[in-house]
């Protein structure tokens, strides 16, 4: 292994070299940076329209069968009061008013009608708004303010829930153990089809012989795989600074969701635990991948596995209900258990605070295990496939030669 340093080095120098790598790692935030500056302007936009239409003056008459509407209000919009459905009708119909509204006396069961001289697809919608807003606005005022916000739904509500005799954080306690789950989700997505054609890249450029003299089979695995690692993170990092740069820049102007960092409760059993489920998942899938890749003899060959091994990972995902509710059913321990899938599962459950200490360390153990597992037969079979240029190897090939 002395010359583990050196492949680890000349493998992450060399993808840092290749302009894919910086133009995947550089996409997403752009991308992102895209489509918040649609948001932005297609919010600036509707906000204009809104006003524009808000300010509009047009001619209205008024059939108030209900006796809810105030004389003031309608006086401040100029409407005339029309003293049968047919005649404001028939005066829309022939242009002498831009639009007249019906207010019935029975208006649980029958409609408010609205007549008006078509404008547009989309400023048609302003006369159901204005009539809407003179009800609104003549019924508040034979209300009280208490009353009003409960018609409005502006009540607020504060809610504090007590666990161990502390105040509970609610949702807050789930987002510093939850970041390990989206970092796997996303990393894995990202990065996962680099980590398949890692290896498979000298074997079809024919250089593995040359290699191969130099440095052995295990050393070159293991240096591969430290070597993604590092990588993924650049590539993490690349990616994030980018989007949380250009969220605390632009927040306002895109009306995204406030986080006061200093409410997030942080947890150190919960956040160690996660991050050792984190780290261990994605070796354990690097190595898998990679083995993938050191048994196919070309690339186009490894991809058609690599479907089968995301529906692992993320299969999972479709039992999301059944991990909050029912922790200690069957099915969830199953998938808690099982390497393939059960990183979505101890990350998940370890966020929501259902993962015992008991049932996250089995779990570590087994990916450990099986990281361990993924790599020893990878480093079988690129021992003895390396040179196989248009066959996969058999089992029998890969278990049976010592």
């Amino acid at each position: 292994m002395h010359n583990l340093s050196t492949v680890v080095k000349f493998e992450v120098i060399r993808t840092l070299k290749k302009k894919s790598f910086w133009l995947a790692a550089l996409a997403l935030p752009v991308i992102a940076g895209v489509i918040g500056v649609i948001i932005y302007f297609s919010n600036k936009t509707t906000n204009d329209v809104g006003q524009q239409l808000s300010s509009e003056r047009y001619s209205l008459g008024v059939t108030d069968d209900s006796k809810l509407l105030s004389a003031d209000i309608l006086r401040s919009v100029n409407a005339q009061i029309i003293t049968s459905p047919s005649e404001g009708q028939q005066a829309v119909k022939e242009g002498r008013l831009d639009a007249y509204f019906h207010y019935p006396a029975d208006m649980k069961n029958q409609p408010v009608e609205v007549y008006g001289k078509e404008v547009g697809l989309f400023k048609n919608n302003r006369y159901e708004g204005l009539a809407q807003q003179l009800l609104n606005q003549s019924v508040m005022l034979t209300t009280s303010p208490n009353i009003q916000a409960v018609i409005q739904n502006s009540v607020n509500y504060t809610s504090v829930t007590y666990k161990d005799g502390q105040v509970d954080k609610g949702f807050l306690k789930l987002i510093a153990p939850g970041i390990f789950l989206v970092l796997f989700y996303f990393m894995l997505v990202t990065f996962g089809g680099q980590m398949l054609t890692s290896i498979i890249e000298e074997k079809e450029n024919r250089v593995i012989e040359m290699i191969l003299t130099t440095i052995r089979p295990t050393t070159l695995l293991v240096g591969k795989l430290f070597s993604l690692v590092i990588l993924a993170f650049i590539q993490l990092i690349v990616i994030l600074v980018p989007i949380i740069t250009g969220y605390f820049a632009l927040k306002n102007q895109l009306s995204l969701p406030n986080f006061d960092l200093a409410s997030i409760p942080l947890d150190p059993l919960s956040i160690t635990l996660g991050a050792t489920i984190f780290i261990m998942s994605f070796l354990m899938y690097t190595g898998i991948l990679m083995t993938i890749g050191a048994a196919m003899p070309t690339a186009k060959e490894a991809n058609s596995f690599f479907g089968a091994a995301m529906a692992f990972t993320f299969g999972p995902l479709y039992a999301v209900a059944l991990f909050i509710s029912s922790p200690e059913s069957p099915l969830v321990q199953v998938l808690s258990y099982f390497p393939l899938t059960s990183p979505i599962p101890l990350l998940l459950r370890n966020a929501i605070g259902n993962l015992t200490l008991q049932e996250a360390l089995v779990g570590i153990t087994l990916l450990a295990l099986t990281t361990a597992f993924a790599i020893r037969i990878g480093v079988r079979i690129f021992k003895y496939g390396a040179l196989e240029y248009s066959r996969r190897l058999s089992a029998k090939e890969i278990f049976g030669k010592r």
